[in-house]
Order: structure tokens, then sequence, then C-alpha cells
């Protein structure tokens, strides 16, 4: 009995969530897939399923292994894989986290056309503003844009985006276009905030106090009350270059040096970065480039000091 074996056994068992079916799936006996099972909780000192005679659950320990337990055997999938097919596709699952507004536009786009030129691979991804785990989530691979916190993580730069000063036309018809900094202070701003921010406007090295009558979480949300000659909006270009393009927001200010938000892939460390996960960052990396292509397509782009 490997411990390969085992690990097959406890994960199939965790997964089915019963012994009966986990045998039938691997075509053991009952008996047999129980006692790799045991014999894996032995071996670590620790009970992974807590057994009952209705159902089975798995304890705090388990939980844990199961997350670590599935990589692994992923990560062997995947390696048995690429050497049948000569390192030319890639298998199993990947599980992606980005955020909201900038995964809708430009990170799920890539997924479905990595997806296409890679039929046999399954993703689950998720769009949300908030912090994931990824090690306690099971995540492969997360996009951050803007500062990271310290962690055991791997963090790659995939492209730098600059934060835009802009308004609607109405807007500046209404209350005319400032020309420096300090004249925003007598401006309607629409401010982002979130978690602790205070919704000030970081500008270089130094923040600016500004003052609206909108605040709000949700860059998108920003941008339509920028179109709707709400105020002057300072935003990712990202989420902005449309407007501009089409001439519903008007860039502001463009002889100040602007602010940049880098835009990360973050990993677990790892000494092997599995194929797929690999791959899909060095698609990002061409298909957004740096500087971006969409500030490249509005001539926004400048030299961004590294």
């Amino acid at each position: 009995m490997t411990q390969f074996d085992q690990l097959t056994a406890f994960v199939k068992v965790a997964e089915l969530g019963s012994y009966t079916r986990a045998a039938e799936a691997l075509d053991l006996s009952r008996t047999l897939l129980s006692r790799r099972v045991m014999a894996l909780e032995e071996s670590l000192g620790a009970r992974l399923i807590q057994r009952t005679t209705r159902r089975l659950h798995l304890t705090e320990a388990g939980e844990r292994y199961l997350a670590r337990a599935q990589a692994i055997l992923l990560a062997l999938e995947e390696a048995a894989n690429e050497v049948g097919s000569g390192l030319q596709s890639v298998s199993g699952r990947l599980r992606i986290n980005g955020p909201m507004s900038f995964g809708t536009r430009y990170l799920a786009p890539e997924v479905a056309r990595f997806m296409r030129d890679h039929p046999h691979l399954e993703v689950r991804l998720d769009l949300n503003d908030r912090r994931v785990d990824l090690l306690e989530e099971g995540y492969d691979l997360a996009i951050r844009i803007g500062s990271l916190p310290d962690s055991s993580l791997v963090a790659k730069r995939l492209a730098r985006c600059q934060m835009v000063f802009c308004a609607s036309p109405d807007y500046l018809a209404q209350h005319g276009t400032p020309t420096r900094l300090e004249a925003l202070a007598d401006h309607r701003c629409l401010r982002y905030r979130s978690g602790q921010n205070s919704g000030d406007w970081r500008v270089g090295q130094q923040w600016l106090s500004v003052d609206g009558p909108l605040e709000s979480n949700n860059g998108d949300m920003l941008t339509h009350a920028a179109e709707a000659g709400l105020g002057i909006a300072h935003q990712p270009s990202f989420l902005v270059t449309e407007s501009i393009a089409q001439g519903r927001l008007v860039p502001l200010l463009q002889e100040i040096p602007p602010t940049y938000l880098d835009i990360h892939a973050l990993y677990p460390a790892r000494q092997f970065l599995p194929a797929k996960v690999a791959r899909l960052i060095d698609q990002l990396t061409v298909a957004w480039g740096d500087p971006p292509a969409w500030e490249k397509a509005l001539g926004l782009s400048r030299p961004a000091q590294q």
C-alpha cells in the first residue's frame, strides 16, 4: 500500500461523501478502502474523517488536508498528461480569482481563449473584490491590482496601468476644466472608498484631499457617475478608456505625471509551477502588454518609472 493509494482513497471518500461509493469508483472493496484511509490517518497522527452510523464528515484537519491532497493528485495527473501529450496541451482543473471590473473586461476574454486552446481544461473563475486566501480556498492563480500585502505568495507583474483624471463634456462645460491639481479643491470629485481607504486621491507620492457628492467601493459606479456629469473621477485606465474613446469622458491634467497601478499574478510558491498556470500567465502578459494595450489604443500611455 503506497502513500499515493492512501491519498487517492481519502480524496475519493471526501469528494463522494461515502465509503461505499468511493470503493465502487476505485473498484476496491470497502474494507480495503477503509484500511487505506485509516493507514493515512495513522501516518499523520490525526483523524481526517469523522464516522457515525448515518453519515461521515471531514474533521478540521481533514478539511485542511483535503485541499493539499487534491492539489498533489492534480499535479501528478497534469505531469502524466503533459508527458503523454508531448507538452502540447494542458488539462485538469484550474481555479482562478480576479477583481470584478477588470476581470469582466480583460481577464474573462483571455480565460475563454485559453480554454478554447486547451479543450481538456476545466476552469473555475471567481470574480470579486475581496482578498482571498489562495491556499485555504484552493485557488491556483489570482490577479491583483495595486499594492500587495506581504505574504508567502509569488507575485509576477503582468502590466502597469495608469490612473486617469476624467470628466464628461457636460460637466466641464458647466464647471470649467481644471488645469492644475490645486484646482480640484473647487470641483465635485467622485471618490473610491474601500475598507479603511479615506476616499482621498493618491497622486504620485502625495495624497490629495478632495470632496464631492459620491463615494463608492465600485469603480464602474464612479465611471457611470462621471459620464452622467456628476463630477471628476480619478480612475484606472482600464475602467475609462472605452468611455474616452466614445467621447463620454474627457481625460484631464495629462501634463501631470500619472500614478501607476501594477497588475500582478499571484500564485503559491512552488518549486515547479504547474504548466497550466505558467502558460496562462504567459498569455496574459502578451495579451495585456506593458504598457497595456487598452492605453496604447488611445495614446494614453507614457513611460512609467520602474
